[in-house]
């Protein structure tokens, strides 16, 4: 028998298969699984008259990982026909195990997600081990994927559709307690020994067990689509659910459809139903984009492939953070949730201590929702010490400076903490645009001075970019991304340059937006083609996020560095419009209630809900400036890509996996293309080139491709 699936009859003819994929840290769905488990199924089947029931488990740390990535992300159209009929036995397999006619149980000893999750399902009764370690779900709809071994079919018929739907849908992961709650297992076990012996003790008391689908009479739980409650919430779920997805995203749309068409089938045609959608998802471009950033470039950054090699990993205890605003009261609450202790800065000890009470009010939430005791939230809060006092820093051995987009208010911030922290202190500046070697210049140990860029809100951010500056040492970007990990962030590294990487990019994105309003492009169009595109939001309402006067602020630093180099940038076509808005029309942002959208007050006739701003119709759109909406679109992904490319060339960015993850987590590039490089890969270089060629020339030469690009499409090289 194959060492994949150990298979143990013990003296009760209790059968146990143990899962234990060789040369492999988790088990997956790949070819030797599947050779295993046909092998084990039809061994049960001959032996059946022998065995009093089968429990499945596994011999490593988690259960099951779900299916094989490697495999998945080759799969292409031509091999749609074979990759479907190797799902149905797939399926096969497991459609036997639970109709062999002897109870089986999985014995959940650890993660058990995607594929694992399907096996689980497959059997009459689940134990899981009561770990927060273990996590049970459907995660496949983050990679572009949909539950192909039987996970929409069987999550239907054991919840009903509206319960299932949030499982299948959102890839929504659960906890042991959580899931016993919710009826997805039957029991918990305190450890490994408890697990099994409970498993065969279910299976003596239950000789005759089936599948409630598998039992005369059943009825799916809820109702199907045809009853009444159940089709009034399908009569808007899928505009609900479009609006979320814009149309970008198949997996979602192709998960309702599986379920709802799936519950009003019998269970086999249902798995026909299911597998033919998953092999369409499978196959398709999107499941490609999404599983190779979201998966291998993101497990490629947390395993530290842009950290220096060479130096032992640090632990930073005490932090010093100056500025107790928006941005340095985040970090101060993730540092602080991190077990890190935390000294907050700020000019009054009322402005620091306003800094921390936003610590206790996400705090606050969390005991509200039951995910943490009043205790631990008070340990929390305790490591957050509020001051206006830099003799307070004794002892950091980080300091991060988040204060205002002022040059001389950062240095001498800095090298004021920079006295009294520990000797081998390293800086760090939040800042967003201003170049790092040259903020460096305000502190003594210029070596030890980092960019540390988060993202607002800190608390639900992903991503923090690194900036390496011309004297940054290599022990020091070390500490930094070890500090970045610490606090549970995606850390990508870039080297210096105005505006780093997210920062440059964001402002193609809403100065290209702002450009095409001063065109005379309406306004909605601009924002619902953007989000259309798969930007969470469209350039407009983002800039009225930041503000305007920041932008405007931002430029006129830029401006007054450059004419200090002897340089100087040409204007955008989006700075006049910029210009307008805070000098003519006094409208700076949302934080003044007045933008590119109005803010109602709640309570106002409009209901408090923000709309765009009605003089824009007047002011700046022209009826004879309409665009096609493929252009608007276009406009809007290609010039980030395009800028993206340039800090590839530049060596801003030295790696695609920090590119790609960069642009989705830091700029909310669109998800669906697994970011701005591997958007142009997906469209094909050469094609991109060419209808990047096209923009320049009807649009602005901001849209012409950049050297490395044509190189890489003379060769038809992907990034």
């Amino acid at each position: 028998m194959t060492d994949a699936i150990r298979y143990e009859k013990g003296q009760d003819n209790i059968v146990v298969l143990t899962i234990d994929m060789p040369g492999q840290s988790a088990n997956t769905m790949n070819a030797q699984y599947r050779e295993a488990m046909g092998k084990t199924v039809d061994r049960l089947e001959a032996e059946k008259d022998g065995i009093v029931g089968v429990i499945v488990t596994s011999a490593k740390k988690t259960f099951f990982a779900g299916g094989d990535l490697n495999e998945l992300i080759e799969v292409s159209k031509a091999d749609a026909a074979p990759f479907y009929q190797m799902i149905l036995n797939i399926k096969g397999q497991l459609r036997r195990l639970e109709t062999l006619g002897k109870p089986v149980v999985a014995a959940i000893n650890g993660a058990a997600l995607g594929g694992g999750w399907e096996i689980c399902l497959a059997c009459h009764h689940r134990i899981a081990l009561d770990s927060s370690s273990v996590q049970l779900g459907l995660p496949e709809v983050t990679l572009g994927l949909l539950p192909g071994g039987g996970g929409v079919v069987r999550m239907v018929r054991l919840l009903g559709l509206e319960k299932a739907l949030p499982y299948l849908l959102e890839g929504k992961k659960v906890r042991p307690d959580a899931a016993l709650k919710a009826g997805l297992i039957h029991e918990l076990a305190s450890d490994k020994d408890e697990l099994l012996a409970r498993a065969r003790a279910w299976v003596l008391a239950n000789p005759n067990a089936v599948q409630p689908w598998d039992v005369n009479g059943y009825k799916i739980p809820g109702g199907t689509p045809a009853s009444p409650n159940v089709a009034q919430m399908l009569a808007i779920a899928p505009s609900v659910l479009r609006d979320k997805t814009k149309g970008c995203f198949p997996a979602p749309e192709k998960i309702m459809c599986a379920a709802v068409e799936g519950a009003q089938v019998d269970f086999d045609t249902a798995q026909i139903i299911e597998a033919r959608y998953f092999t369409e998802l499978a196959t398709g471009q999107v499941a490609k984009n999404m599983i190779g950033t979201f998966w291998f470039q993101l497990n490629e950054i947390n395993a530290g492939g842009s950290r220096p090699q060479g130096f032992a990993p640090y632990v930073t205890k005490k932090i010093g953070v100056l500025g107790a605003g928006m941005m340095g009261a985040g970090i101060a609450y993730v540092s602080a949730m991190a077990g890190i202790d935390v000294v907050l800065k700020d000019v009054s000890v009322e402005a620091a201590e306003k800094g921390k009470n936003y610590s206790a009010k996400l705090l606050e939430k969390k005991v509200g929702r039951g995910q943490m005791s009043a205790d631990k939230r008070d340990s929390i809060l305790t490591r957050i010490k509020a001051t206006d006092k830099d003799a307070d820093f004794a002892g950091c051995d980080l300091i991060i400076e988040a204060v205002f987009e002022d040059r001389d208010l950062k240095a001498n911030v800095t090298a004021a903490a920079e006295r009294v922290a520990l000797d081998d202190v390293l800086i760090a500046s939040n800042t967003s645009t201003l170049p790092i070697t040259g903020l460096a210049t305000a502190v003594q140990k210029q070596d030890r001075f980092i960019g540390l860029h988060f993202f607002s809100p800190v608390d639900k951010m992903p991503l923090v970019e690194i900036i390496k500056g011309e004297r940054t040492s290599e022990e020091t970007l070390a500490r930094g991304f070890d500090y970045v990990m610490q606090i549970n962030k995606t850390p990508i590294v870039v080297n210096d340059s105005r505006g780093f990487f997210t920062s440059r990019v964001f402002g193609t994105f809403t100065n290209e937006g702002i450009a095409m309003l001063g065109e005379g492009v309406a306004a909605a169009m601009i924002e619902n083609e953007a989000r259309k595109a798969g930007m969470p939001v469209g350039p407009l309402a983002i800039s009225d996020e930041v503000s305007l006067s920041l932008m405007n602020h931002i430029r006129q630093q830029t401006l007054k560095d450059l004419a200090a180099e002897g340089k100087t940038i040409a204007p955008h076509p989006a700075f006049a419009v910029i210009d307008l808005m805070l000098n003519e029309y006094q409208r700076p942002g949302k934080a003044a209630g007045a933008g590119f959208y109005e803010y109602p007050e709640a309570g106002s006739p409009a209901g408090g809900k923000k709309h765009l701003w009605p003089q824009l119709k007047v002011r700046f759109e022209k009826p004879d400036a309409q665009l096609s909406q493929k252009d608007v679109r276009d406009r809007i992904l290609f010039i980030q890509a395009i800028e993206t490319v340039r800090c590839v060339e530049e060596g801003v960015l030295t790696s695609v996996a920090d590119a790609n993850i960069g642009s989705i987590f830091g700029i909310g590039f669109a998800a669906w293309t697994g970011g701005a490089l591997q958007f142009i890969n997906q469209y094909g270089i050469r094609d991109f080139v060419a209808r990047a060629q096209y923009l320049a020339e009807q649009y602005g030469e901001r849209f012409l491709p950049p050297a490395l690009l044509l190189e890489k499409a003379a060769k038809n090289e992907n990034f």
